[in-house]
């Protein structure tokens, strides 16, 4: 990849961060924010979705664009399902735990709490939303982030509700599960201030580890997104919306730097060229017998063929801008938007069927010369019109160099177009939801994941590694609550259990990080283990009912059957430890069974010994004791 002299080309780039938060209700309804499969759906039901006026009679351009595309957007709901996130029903008041994680995530930023916060609307016509908008409310603003390239303003944090769960797209629409809809989600916007990829991607992992450090975010895949905002001096601000990775982010960064750079490149060519933008025409008749299998199938359902002229784009519309990616591709983007399959081109034409008399023919029936380009759409009639329509709008765009647009990050570090950039004019008060008054004072500033990984070092003798291993993973609530000696995920609940002396830490260590680690190796079902399932688990070890050899065998059988409790699955498994006088027996067994051995080798015979009585005792004896006891009585016969 090309790396540019990013200060000559003027980058500018931001960061949008949003990161849901690990509530136990949603922000504006008592419903919980665990994820469902979507098999366990109820019902569901179907929407329509259409733009509103601003309070000053605007209508967003994003908005507007995505309504032009006719859809029907499809829910599905669970037995957990209430009518405020089926839009049935006003919303009830901010969520105060949400609200109270906000305002710890502004201090560790150095932010001002606003002093009155109000929820207001963001129009979103995507079907992402049952009521066509997102509420948004503004925490905080003026922070600000150190990194090793200087520092980074934060300009807000707002808090949101989480959009639905895009499931899958039929030919009528989009289906979107409702699990989602409604988790407490926060939103970090930094300034541009950002002048590198390197400086992106550092910027990203700070906040990232400030968040964390609150031990109130959810983790996992898709529980944070990054969006990039990008731009050159000469090019146009971009927003690159969903990375989904944050180890993407400077790939991201600098294939948008380059696309943007290819992009004045072709705009300064197009001038030199005098180039222009024809009208679009219908070409179907230059088609009647084509072989072409894609023209061939929309004409044979009742199809058009449109095109358009683009006068002196020869040779440019099939360049690369970005890996894998050409003008032409950013042509056929937006063809897609509008229903069309793609585009094809005189760039790379004759090819796909298309011959070469009948790449003459189009290009006679446009008024094509051989400086010119021509693209063309095959599809319905009504979707060829409207599609060949934006690739002119798109092609004209070209003239000018790099228009303001919002992308889609895509998995290979390109990206692709998805709609205009939203304007003041989609935001609107929410009036069905009373302001509050933050109160910071209220609110602890939580220890930064950097300090736990010394203290835990320090306070409970865990190596470095291991320390940042506890400190950066997403055990690390369930770790300080059971080596503290916390109350339980189901005491908290209001269950029986009592809370009592903390795990012994290195322990506790071991089996979040390790043992888990290995047993997702071996395809066990580690997902399926909750909270209250590892500390049990962990309790009836530190206790001694459970020999610590056994603990991965514990969390199978729970991974493998959730229902059971730690106890349950000790019995059903036979797990349970064994008395110092049964393992010594054991032991004297293989002592005795390989006497002859043991008098010629001496204390060399214990490396074999052991691992026999290991599997004698079947994992039921803690491995210190064995290998204690074994010692012994090899002693007494060298």
């Amino acid at each position: 990849m090309t790396e540019y002299d990013y200060d000559e080309l003027g980058l500018v780039a931001g960061l949008e961060i949003h990161q849901q938060l690990d509530t136990a209700a949603k922000l504006f309804c008592n419903c919980p924010t665990e994820l469902r499969d979507p098999e366990e759906s109820t019902r569901r039901f179907t929407r329509y979705l259409h733009p509103t006026r601003s309070e000053l009679g605007e209508i967003d351009e994003a908005a507007l664009e995505e309504s032009r595309v006719d859809r029907e957007f499809e829910y599905l709901a669970y037995d957990t399902t209430c009518l405020v996130e089926e839009d049935d029903e006003p919303p009830h008041r901010l969520d105060d735990e949400a609200l109270e994680t906000a305002l710890e995530i502004a201090q560790l930023m150095d932010m001002q709490p606003i002093d009155q916060a109000h929820v207001m609307r963001k129009i979103v016509v995507d079907g992402s939303n049952t009521s066509g908008f997102q509420r948004s409310t503004l925490i905080a603003v003026d922070g600000e982030i150190e990194t090793s390239e200087g520092a980074v303003g934060i300009e807000d944090l707002m808090l949101e509700e989480e959009s639905a769960q895009r499931v899958e797209e039929t030919d009528d629409g989009v289906v979107y599960s409702l699990d989602r809809l409604g988790i407490p989600l926060v939103e970090i916007g930094t300034s541009p201030d950002i002048s590198t990829p390197e400086q992106a991607l550092e910027a990203a992992e700070r906040i990232g580890m400030l968040l964390r450090s609150t031990g109130r975010v959810k983790r996992g895949l898709g529980t944070i997104r990054q969006d990039v905002n990008v731009s050159i001096a000469e090019g146009a601000r971009v927003e690159i919306k969903g990375v989904q990775s944050l180890d993407d982010i400077d790939d991201i960064v600098r294939t948008e730097v380059g696309r943007q750079a290819e992009l004045v490149e072709i705009a300064d060519e197009l001038e030199a060229r005098d180039a222009s933008v024809g009208d679009t025409v219908d070409v179907t008749e230059v088609f009647e017998d084509t072989d072409s299998g894609v023209i061939r199938g929309a004409l044979d359902s009742g199809g058009s063929v449109t095109a358009v002229p683009l006068y002196g784009f020869d040779g440019l519309v099939g360049r690369e801008i970005a890996p894998d990616r050409r003008l032409g591709t950013e042509f056929s983007d937006h063809a897609k938007r509008h229903g069309a399959g793609g585009i094809f081109h005189t760039d790379e034409l004759p090819a796909y069927g298309v011959t070469e008399a009948e790449v003459a023919a189009l290009r006679e029936a446009v008024g094509a010369g051989s400086k010119d380009a021509v693209a063309i759409v095959a599809a319905a009639t009504e979707v060829a019109e409207s599609a060949i329509e934006a690739v002119a709008e798109r092609a004209e765009s070209a003239l000018e160099g790099v228009p303001e647009e919002t992308r889609g990050a895509n998995d290979d570090g390109t990206t692709r177009y998805l709609r205009p950039l939203p304007g003041a004019a989609r935001m609107y008060p929410e009036t069905d939801v009373p302001p509050v008054e933050p109160d910071p004072s209220t609110v602890p500033e939580p220890e930064l994941l950097t300090e736990k990984v010394d203290r835990y070092q320090a306070e409970y003798d865990l190596d470095a590694g291991l320390a940042e291993q506890v400190a950066y993973g997403e055990y690390m609530p369930l770790f300080e609550s059971v080596v503290d000696g916390g109350v339980s995920a189901s005491d908290a609940s209001g269950g029986s259990s009592d809370s009592s002396d903390g795990v012994d830490p290195t322990l506790a260590a071991t089996t979040l990080e390790s043992t888990l680690t290995e047993l997702r190796r071996d395809d066990v079902p580690v997902a399926n283990l909750t909270d209250d399932h590892l500390e049990e688990s962990l309790r009836l070890v530190d206790d001694g009912e459970v020999p610590k050899e056994a603990v991965g065998d514990l969390l199978s059988a729970l991974a493998d059957e959730p229902s059971l409790t730690a106890e349950e699955a000790v019995e059903r498994e036979d797990l349970g430890g064994v008395s110092e006088d049964e393992v010594r027996e054991a032991i004297l067994e293989v002592v005795e069974r390989n006497e002859k051995q043991v008098e010629e080798e001496g204390m060399q015979a214990f490396s074999g010994l052991m691992g026999e009585c290991m599997g004698a005792l079947r994992g039921k004896a803690d491995g210190d004791l064995v290998s204690r006891l074994l010692r012994e009585e090899i002693q007494k016969r060298a």
